[in-house]
């Protein structure tokens, strides 16, 4: 079994932690290969030597028996679900972040989950994934896990026209507007007033931003339907953003969103269900007082 390692340069990597993960590996015969931001990391932090054959640099080969295993926060798990080499690669998240809401270790029990992994002991979920296309430079595999956002750039509101398929909703007057996943449901989209979801649910939550008219509220949307976006921004620049992925918009682009064919396979706190985990991370029931 081969473990696709990956992390970021920001990341508070925890010395105590990666040597963990890397003396449980070699303890249970896990083969791994690393992104050289990691790697330089791993090297200074541990002072050992990661040979040139367990490197890459940008996507990852895909090895036969590949778990992805970023080691952050949920900014480095969309990050790393950028490079995964195919979508039946299952990613397995170790969190040393804050929030970690997608990720399936605290970063407390490394051993457990490289053993569990190790076995095959894992519970996983298919996520399902937006397709973005339209006047947009993003590349051929424009994916996002959590949300497709358009947000406008400097003072000057923007307006969206927005149609399900050929039905019109309605022109977003604003900053701008989240269309999110299930899964993206307790990310930028909570924060706009969007409900909480399911991430089982087979449906999409559009959410304005600070919009113009007080009467606009969030939509939730079957899945199976194309998302269809045109801009008007004065003139002037917006801007896209697919996850952590930002990228420039003009007046009268078009933009369209669509389920993707491609899921995530997304591993499952162990003996946490999704509202555990809300209570958890959301506090919710805590008394203050």
């Amino acid at each position: 079994m081969n473990i696709i390692l990956f992390s970021r340069k920001q990341v508070n990597h925890n010395p105590e932690q990666l040597n963990k993960l890397f003396s449980t590996m070699q303890r249970l015969g896990l083969n791994y290969t690393i992104n050289e931001d990691f790697a330089t990391a791993v090297e200074n932090l541990l002072c050992m030597d990661i040979p040139r054959n367990r490197r890459y640099d940008g996507y990852a080969e895909a090895m036969g028996g590949d778990v992805m295993v970023p080691y952050g926060g949920d900014g480095t798990l969309l990050e790393a679900v950028q490079l995964l080499p195919s979508s039946d690669i299952p990613v397995v998240g170790i969190n040393c972040g804050r929030l970690g809401y997608l990720t399936a270790d605290n970063g407390e029990g490394i051993e457990e989950l490289l053993e569990r992994i190790s076995k095959g002991n894992i519970s996983y979920q298919r996520r399902d994934m937006l397709r973005v296309s339209g006047d947009v430079s993003c590349g051929s595999k424009c994916l996002a896990l959590n949300e497709v956002a358009i947000h406008r750039h400097g003072a000057t509101m923007i307006s969206i026209e927005t149609f399900i398929d050929d039905n019109r909703i309605a022109t977003y007057h604003g900053d701008g507007l989240v269309i999110s996943t299930p899964t993206g449901s307790t990310a930028y989209s909570l924060s706009a007033g969007g409900p909480v979801v399911d991430p089982l649910c087979n449906c999409f939550i559009l959410s304005p931003i600070a919009p113009h008219n007080l009467t606009m509220r969030p939509v939730v949307v079957p899945n199976n339907i194309t998302i269809t976006l045109r801009l008007h921004s004065r003139g002037g620049e917006a801007f896209l953003s697919a996850d952590n992925r930002t990228f420039t918009l003009y007046d009268g682009a078009t933009i369209r969103l669509q389920r993707a064919e491609e899921q995530l396979i997304l591993a499952t706190p162990h003996n946490n269900t999704f509202y555990d985990t809300l209570r958890e991370k959301m506090m919710w029931g805590v008394d203050n007082r």
